[in-house]
């Protein structure tokens, strides 16, 4: 063990002085609280955006591909559906599923409440599985009978409850057209995205409704719904799959039709790096206010170090050494304090929120370890080298003035 060592282990484990000890106990919580938040702010944010993320893209995909016109509205301009474009999108490895669709705006009416809604129509292609595991009542719809599921329609839990209805009861949905046509369809379904976009706005109901309603054939459709197997590929395969379909089709992505969530999303990170910087802010302080202190209190042995020989940058590294046990002591404690909460979080859901105003029921929980090793490593290198400013401290203290310090 060499002389820097030796002594830091010294003053660190057997020192009697007790106001030092109060300081560097703060030290110590203030780096453990610190990195504890930061490991735990960065998980519920990932957690938060993966959550919502997850939501938006569940129910309307990650991308659609839609007839080229200057057709804005929900109520889409029809074209064939053709096995050749299917291939031609399903072509691109990034793509792991794609269905047709169709939207038409309706009025819901019951007990003497109406709701303005977009039926979406799918067929039995549709993936279910993402409404699955947000059903609240009921069961998804059936296509063995054709005729029947033209009669079923699944509603979100907000219009549910907006309309007093549930699983099993009957509806009245009024389509504004010429003529007026209304159809009465029966609730086989209630889910709850937890999307305000979302559940304000779509029902779920059977493609060939929608083909009835507008006097299209069989084969016509109103776009496509396409699913990517990882969502951090999206700019990508937009641009694949815009090169694979013919000139009269586009294709928009769910950032380009949910504009508003993914750039409140963005924000979070604004908010995760003022985060960051603050907490280490006030690591940092906490360890320079410990360190001075415990150099004031070694001003005699410090000038006798000297007075035998010692270098500054020796006696440097003695308090240097002295803080990295310090800060690895914080680190590990805010580990146990950041990992162990998150775990807990993740596992249980303890922690709940008001799905109104969140999205979700609970705080959501990604740790990535990667993240974790990042915050440790940058804690202690950013620490360390901002403790050689005060410890340079050492370099004003003369010998002779030193010994006689009291």
């Amino acid at each position: 063990m060499n002389f820097a060592a030796f002594i830091s282990n010294r003053i660190t484990f057997k020192s009697k002085r007790t106001f030092s000890k109060l300081i560097v106990r703060i030290a110590i919580i203030g780096i453990m609280l610190g990195l504890g938040v930061m490991i735990l702010s960065i998980a519920i944010i990932r957690g938060f955006k993966q959550e919502i993320r997850e939501k938006v893209r569940g129910f309307a995909g990650d991308m659609q591909v839609v007839k080229t016109d200057n057709n804005v509205s929900y109520e889409r301009s029809a074209f064939v559906d053709s096995a050749l474009y299917v291939k031609g999108i399903k072509s691109v490895d990034l793509v792991s599923d794609v269905h047709a669709y169709a939207t038409k705006p309706g009025i819901i009416k019951a007990n003497n409440e109406i709701e303005g809604v977009i039926l979406k129509g799918v067929d039995s292609t549709y993936n279910w599985n993402f409404l699955k595991s947000n059903l609240v009542a009921g069961k998804v719809m059936n296509f063995a009978d054709s005729a029947e599921a033209m009669k079923q329609i699944m509603i979100s839990q907000t219009t549910a409850n907006r309309l007093k209805l549930k699983a099993g009861d009957d509806l009245w949905m009024y389509f504004v057209q010429e003529p007026v046509r209304k159809r009465k369809l029966k609730i086989v379904g209630v889910f709850d995205v937890g999307v305000e976009e979302v559940d304000k706005t779509f029902v779920i109901g059977d493609l060939n409704l929608v083909r009835r309603l507008n006097n299209w054939t069989k084969g016509e459709i109103g776009g496509y719904e396409v699913r990517l197997k990882n969502f951090g590929d999206i700019a990508v395969a937009a641009e694949a799959v815009e090169s694979r379909i013919p000139i009269t089709l586009k294709s928009y992505t769910v950032l380009d039709n949910y504009p508003t969530i993914f750039e409140w999303l963005n924000m979070l990170d604004v908010n995760t790096v003022v985060m960051l910087v603050l907490m280490t802010i006030v690591a940092v302080i906490n360890m320079i206010s410990a360190l001075l202190i415990m150099i004031l209190e070694r001003t005699s042995m410090i000038g006798m170090f000297k007075a035998m020989g010692a270098s500054n940058w020796l006696i440097q590294k003695v308090f240097l050494h002295n803080a990295a046990w310090l800060i690895g002591l914080g680190l590990l404690l805010g580990n146990a304090f950041g990992v162990g909460l998150a775990l807990f979080q993740e596992s249980t859901h303890f922690l709940k929120l008001d799905q109104s105003s969140y999205y979700m029921t609970f705080i959501p929980i990604q740790l990535r370890w990667m993240d974790v090793i990042l915050l440790n490593a940058g804690t202690l290198v950013i620490c360390l080298l901002v403790l050689i400013i005060p410890s340079t401290l050492v370099t004003r203290i003369t010998p002779v003035k030193a010994i006689r310090f009291k």
